[in-house]
């Protein structure tokens, strides 16, 4: 099994759950007590958001690279970077890292693709829902996003920002995601993607009009997938 590099802290929040999964998803395919090969680095989530609020995205894209290349020297075989928002950064974070990083929104693009929808109402921050980094990478494979109006999207900011980041979860905030989700689908949108990885703890296939897609679970399974492509093609030639 190949080692994933994770870089996470952004945030705490998220994080855990990444490694939750990647240890569950690990243990369903592999059966008995196996757990992924990781390594995460994790950074000051709050030295972050102030910078994204500042419009700095040069020094982030900066701080991230320097993250990434630890993580590469550290022996990580692919990188995943545990958050939709700072692929904005992306280009400039593997610029001089030479293993490959499994990107959310290809991922996620993916997966709706297969599923046979076209039109995905995106939740996320307000960077990934105002911004092209994400919207044009959905678009690039033959998606046709829908985002909130305005008002929505500044609600799903806040709650984001405020209460998800430092693990509350709000059951007024739950029903505020669900009225959105709702707006979306009159929108036209014939799906949803939990566009921040924290939005989870709101939502779900259960409590929402629409089929889910989470970029957390998503991003992980495709994680996965990379890092045991080599265990499979090795089982694959003994038992031929």
């Amino acid at each position: 099994m190949k080692t994933i590099g994770v870089l996470g802290g952004m945030s705490t929040a998220s994080t855990l759950q990444y490694y939750e999964l990647l240890c569950s998803l690990t243990t369903a395919r592999l059966g008995g007590l196996h757990s992924p090969r990781l390594l995460i680095r994790s950074v000051d989530f709050g030295l972050v958001a102030h910078l994204q609020n500042q419009g700095a995205w040069g020094v982030l894209g900066q701080m991230l690279a320097e993250r990434a290349e630890e993580l590469e020297r550290g022996g990580a075989e692919m990188i995943v970077l545990a958050t939709n928002t700072m692929h904005k950064v992306v280009p400039r974070m593997m610029r001089d890292v030479t293993i490959p990083l499994i990107h959310i929104a290809d991922a996620t693009a993916a997966h709706i693709l297969a599923g046979g929808f076209s039109h995905p109402g995106l939740i996320g921050t307000k960077f990934t829902m105002e911004d092209r980094f994400y919207l044009d990478r959905l678009r690039a494979e033959g998606l046709q996003p829908i985002v909130p109006e305005a008002a929505d999207r500044d609600v799903i900011h806040t709650v984001i920002f405020e209460e998800l980041c430092r693990h509350d979860v709000r059951q007024g905030s739950r029903a505020d995601f669900i009225k959105v989700a709702e707006r979306l689908k009159q929108m036209g949108a014939d799906c949803l993607i939990l566009g921040c990885t924290e939005v989870g703890l709101l939502l779900n296939p259960d409590n929402t009009p629409l089929p889910v897609f989470d970029t957390t679970q998503i991003h992980c399974e495709a994680a996965l997938d990379a890092a045991l492509s080599e265990l499979k093609q090795s089982l694959t030639i003994e038992l031929k």
